[in-house]
């Protein structure tokens, strides 16, 4: 699993057989230049999903609900997740929380529409945490994860993100469910793992978690194609004669005539 939030790259993560594309609301960050996640809105969510869904032909879209557009109630959760199914044509939606929000999974699904939980660190609540910290190092808050698990799954839930968690747990976790488990910084013996893709092309600079791994540089890349490109226009080197468009000597002869 991979995220994406628009229609080019989305084909790009498609062409390269991702199983999954998660619209993440990590756009908030990425894209919009948040701090954080909870500005996002289910307007942010619905155009970037939207865009996503169209470029993405094989592989499974999911997208996350927003900063309090299913913490509210049940109501609120069941209509949100349909906007994200109706208008911006996800496959799934993705919501944060354990046993609080067992009951928003299963009004989700009754109304036939797939889950994937987020237990572990969940971004929406860092005010909560005190930051974006490892969760279940010790055995209360360890327990109450394997709990969390266990009680998104009984809801409802078809697969689960365990997020910055230790990967010993993880594994655990993994054992005991029937579901299939994403891990994101949670080790690898979940049964699948998703990177936010400006991480993972060293794209997004303001701050590298310690479960990013680099499998490029493409945002160093960018920045010197920004570069030549910018000393080549100041130079006149760009557009060169192969760049530009013909026109028949007579017709400008004629314009110079007329005009100068």
């Amino acid at each position: 699993m991979l995220t994406a939030y628009d229609y080019s790259v989305a084909k790009l993560i498609d062409a390269a057989g991702i199983d999954v594309i998660l619209v993440g609301d990590s756009l908030g960050m990425t894209m919009l230049g948040y701090e954080d996640t909870l500005p996002v809105t289910m307007e942010d969510m619905i155009h970037h999903t939207a865009c996503v869904s169209r470029g993405a032909k094989d592989a499974f879209v999911i997208a996350d609900m927003p900063f309090m557009s299913y913490q509210t109630s049940v109501h609120d959760a069941v209509y949100n997740a349909g906007r994200l199914i109706k208008e911006g044509h996800a496959h799934a939606i993705k919501l944060e929380g354990g046993a609080s929000v067992c009951e928003q999974i299963k009004a989700i699904t009754e109304a036939s529409i797939p889950v994937c939980a987020h237990i572990g660190l969940t971004p929406q609540s860092t005010n909560a945490f005190g930051g974006f910290k490892v969760q279940g190092k010790n055995m209360q808050r360890a327990k109450q994860i394997v709990e969390d698990a266990l009680s998104v799954q009984e809801a409802g839930a078809f697969m689960v993100t365990l997020e910055c968690i230790p990967e010993k747990l993880a594994s655990l976790i993994t054992d005991i469910l029937d579901i299939p488990t994403i891990g994101i910084g949670a080790g690898n013996g979940c049964d699948g793992q998703v990177l936010v893709y400006h991480d993972m092309l060293g794209m997004f600079t303001d701050f590298k978690p310690k479960f990013v791994k680099h499998f490029g540089n493409i945002g160093e890349e960018m920045t010197k194609a920004f570069v030549s490109y910018r000393d080549e226009v100041k130079s006149k080197a760009y557009p060169a004669a192969e760049h530009t468009f013909k026109i028949e000597d007579e017709i400008m002869e004629e314009l110079y005539k007329e005009y100068r």
